[in-house]
């Protein structure tokens, strides 16, 4: 069985190589646009400065024949398999990334924390639901 999954958007970033890129947003990350296709105009238009949200992003650079990763590629760490680890390589190597809205530019939403390089397609955003919600 297969499963189409169709980009919304793009990531912009000064970030171009993911050997050099931060493990996790909150490591170092440059600020970074989401870039959406002007189809998901109506799907963007409630973000605002300050919402936290989850962005899905297809890791397209990503060895998906990895199994077995040595976690933030640290040999002293004990080989362990990629669904206990954040790694980016895996068989379906779909990023998830916690990033705050700083800005939204029509269809450009400028994000901090996001570690993904850039030209990394987006798949899908989430809000970030707290106790309340």
């Amino acid at each position: 069985m297969t499963y189409e999954i169709h980009p919304i958007g793009v990531v912009e970033s000064p970030l171009t190589d993911p050997a050099s890129a931060p493990k996790q947003g909150v490591e170092g990350s440059p600020e970074a646009w989401l870039v959406f296709d002007p189809a998901m105009a109506d799907g963007i238009r409630d973000l605002t400065p300050g919402d936290e949200v989850f962005v899905l992003t297809w890791l397209h650079l990503a060895d998906r024949s990895v199994l077995a990763v040595h976690p933030r590629d640290d040999l002293r760490n004990p080989l362990t398999g990629v669904f206990s680890t954040r790694s980016s390589d895996r068989p379906n190597p779909v990023g998830l990334h916690r990033v705050r809205v700083l800005a939204v530019d029509k269809l450009r939403v400028r994000v901090a924390d996001l570690e993904a390089v850039d030209g990394t397609p987006i798949v899908d955003v989430k809000p970030v639901l707290d106790a309340t919600r």
